[in-house]
């Protein structure tokens, strides 16, 4: 069984969903939050994330093509069972698209573009936390079929996880923007990225709660002798991850905070991949029961490998050369378009 691609490909695949997280996760709550900042900020909020937002969601679209390319019978089953969050998702993101390019073309109406941008992150935020909690509740299955209903989807859980998302992505993107602003804008994101901590931290402890007692097989994983004592360092270390996060937002640091909501994230992700391992639809079908056949895997293996890091390249690339503040610094080239920062760095003025 060891010997298979499927090791590999989970790898890929793992690795796809939690960048996409951490990275668009950012940027939607970037947009979350640009809806609460004064309206003298919101341009240097927006301007934040302008070189990065699109570029994000590359990763969203890789997780998708993967589940569907290398397991197949997990897209068939998962995909009909949360279509209507993915759909309310997607469009979203879509019309978040349009509210951040209109916004700076279309200036007559640009605070109803700014509130667009707001509710168009969050509905896409809490859309992506609601396919997450019916994905961890697992859905009806006969044979190798969906027999669910369409709205099977909206129970409390998936709806606690979808405000779990929420309160995530807005300490993702309150770490963000303490790196990239300064001043009073600076001081307001470590207070908001407080609030999302302790909102955060609620929705951990009583997701980890519930998914026990909800399901036999999950407390048994964590709470059998002797894998108490292995698994143990994990709630640690999020507790510990977590209080440097608060101290870290408390005190004149730049990059830390946002370093520790990352792990958090990272913490989460452990957290529920050991909850399911190794179940890619919950209480039915196991990674190697949904995967496609070996040699559809090795053919798509050949390309992933040689897009997975020219993909990573660009993306870390990009985050190099837009490194820096974007604050009160910032000063627009009129013939270039483009809005200098102190030491060198450059952002593209959108």
């Amino acid at each position: 069984m060891w010997h298979s691609l499927v090791p590999i490909w989970t790898v890929i695949l793992g690795l796809g969903i939690f960048i996409y997280v951490a990275l668009d996760g950012f940027d939607l709550g970037v947009g979350m939050l640009h809806g609460l900042v004064a309206p003298m900020h919101q341009d240097v909020v927006m301007n934040s994330i302008g070189p990065f937002w699109d570029g994000n969601e590359t990763w969203l679209i890789l997780g998708l093509v993967g589940l569907m390319a290398a397991f197949p019978l997990a897209f068939v089953i998962i995909i009909p069972a949360v279509y209507f969050p993915i759909v309310i998702m997607l469009l979203a993101l879509v019309f978040r698209g349009v509210a951040f390019e209109f916004r700076f073309k279309h200036t007559g109406l640009k605070r109803f573009w700014d509130r667009a941008f707001c509710l168009g992150s969050l509905v896409a935020t809490f859309a992506q936390g609601v396919v997450l909690g019916s994905f961890i509740q697992g859905f009806k299955v006969e044979g190798r079929v969906f027999t669910g209903s369409s709205f099977d989807f909206a129970t409390p859980f998936s709806l606690l996880t979808g405000v779990a998302l929420v309160f995530g992505y807005t300490l993702l993107g309150a770490g963000w923007l303490v790196m990239k602003t300064q001043g009073d804008l600076q001081a307001w994101c470590r207070r908001a990225g407080r609030i999302s901590l302790i909102g955060v931290s609620f929705c951990i402890a009583a997701v980890s709660i519930w998914t026990p007692l909800a399901s036999n097989a999950i407390f048994e994983r964590w709470f059998a002798w002797p894998n108490t004592a292995f698994l143990l360092p994990l709630p640690i270390a999020t507790c510990a991850v977590g209080l440097y996060a608060w101290h870290a937002l408390g005190r004149d640091s730049s990059w830390e905070a946002f370093a520790a909501a990352v792990g958090l994230f990272a913490l989460s992700f452990l957290g529920v991949a050991i909850s399911l391992w190794p179940m890619i639809v919950p209480g039915h079908y196991t990674l190697w029961e949904a995967a496609s056949p070996e040699s559809t895997q090795a053919f798509l293996l050949v390309g992933t490998l040689v897009l997975l890091p020219v993909i990573l390249f660009y993306t870390g690339w990009s985050y190099w050369v837009f490194r820096g503040k974007c604050g009160s610094a910032c000063k627009k080239d009129p013939a270039s378009g483009v809005i200098g920062v102190q030491k060198g760095t450059t952002i593209p003025m959108v």
